[in-house]
């Protein structure tokens, strides 16, 4: 399911570099415990290293949404993110995160440019989710250059943005994005308080996509949110929407269990405040494992992830704003 329209090389070293209490605190080896959390950029929040992402819970039944967002509560995620383009993630979410709401993160997001739409969409979604504020309110999608200047112009949807913080609907405004160009530009046009992100390591290493990104929201000290840590690479032209195994995935995850754990352990060893994984059941079980468990990814982990990353087609590329 496609979410929407749907240099240099970042190492771990660097990351540790960067921020040296980032990884604080860790697992003991081996011990299963609530997912541990870190710091939400100048916010003041701590949110779990990993997110719960909405599309797990689209097209399924109440009572299992119900079930899994206990579940995820109960291992230590405090962090839940959706969007309105994500099918029915909200109707099912804002029922089964009522009873935790107020010990949660809730994010949501608008694809909408223009302060009409926005402000539509942001009403539905209070409404639908059942909460009377988000604590992070997000611009969805930020793909093209021509996005930037609307949501920026006169009538956009910063204007819904700013207003909503005033009136206390939102505590937090940040944005996605799916390019390099734009999240950068972005970046300059306003102090965001988070960026949700891809941070992968075919992208980084394959592309060149990201490392700049990552660089750039830390030096402003931004609460840096990652996705797409356990894809791998774009799914074959002749294969058909119904016949992918993760219907749910629009590009195709590192395969499971060793390389998409090896894989989102190389994104949380970056830094980053937290990881949401895909919205395949299997792939979000395997990384509330990882987070109740997480150890910063070795040399030689690395090393070998990397290898199996050399040639392999990236889900994005450099200059696509």
């Amino acid at each position: 399911m496609r979410r929407r329209d749907f240099l240099k090389r970042g190492t771990v070293a660097a990351g540790l570099a960067a921020s040296p209490k980032i990884l604080e605190p860790l697992a003991v080896a081996g011990e299963a415990r609530s997912i541990p959390k870190r710091k939400l950029g100048k916010t003041g929040e701590e949110l779990s290293i990993i997110g719960f992402g909405g599309i797990v819970v689209t097209n399924t039944e109440q009572s299992w949404a119900n079930s899994i967002v206990a579940e995820a509560f109960d291992r230590g995620i405090n962090y839940f993110d959706v969007a309105p383009t994500y099918g029915n993630a909200q109707e099912r979410l804002g029922p089964a995160l009522e009873p935790y709401r107020k010990k949660s993160f809730l994010a949501c997001k608008t694809e909408k440019r223009d302060k009409d739409g926005a402000a539509a969409l942001l009403e539905e979604s209070l409404k639908l989710l059942r909460t009377d504020h988000f604590d992070l309110y997000q611009l969805h999608a930020m793909t093209k250059m021509e996005d930037v200047d609307k949501v920026f112009g006169p009538s956009g949807a910063m204007e819904t943005f700013l207003a909503a913080r005033q009136a206390g609907k939102i505590r937090f405004i940040g944005f996605s994005a799916h390019s390099v160009e734009t999240a950068l530009a972005l970046m300059e046009r306003f102090d965001f308080d988070t960026i949700l992100f891809p941070f992968n390591f075919v992208l980084f290493s394959q592309a060149r996509f990201g490392p700049q990104v990552l660089e750039r929201a830390n030096q402003k000290k931004m609460g840096v949110l990652a996705l797409k840590g356990m894809a791998k690479t774009v799914w074959p032209k002749d294969m058909k929407e119904s016949d992918r195994p993760q219907p749910k995935c629009w590009y195709e995850p590192a395969p499971l269990k060793d390389e998409a754990g090896l894989a989102l352990r190389w994104t949380l060893s970056q830094p980053i405040t937290a990881a949401v994984p895909p919205g395949d059941e299997k792939y979000f079980r395997l990384a509330m494992d990882i987070g109740q468990k997480f150890e910063p990814i070795r040399a030689d982990e690395e090393k070998t992830l990397m290898a199996r990353a050399t040639g392999i087609e990236p889900i994005f590329r450099l200059g696509n704003a």
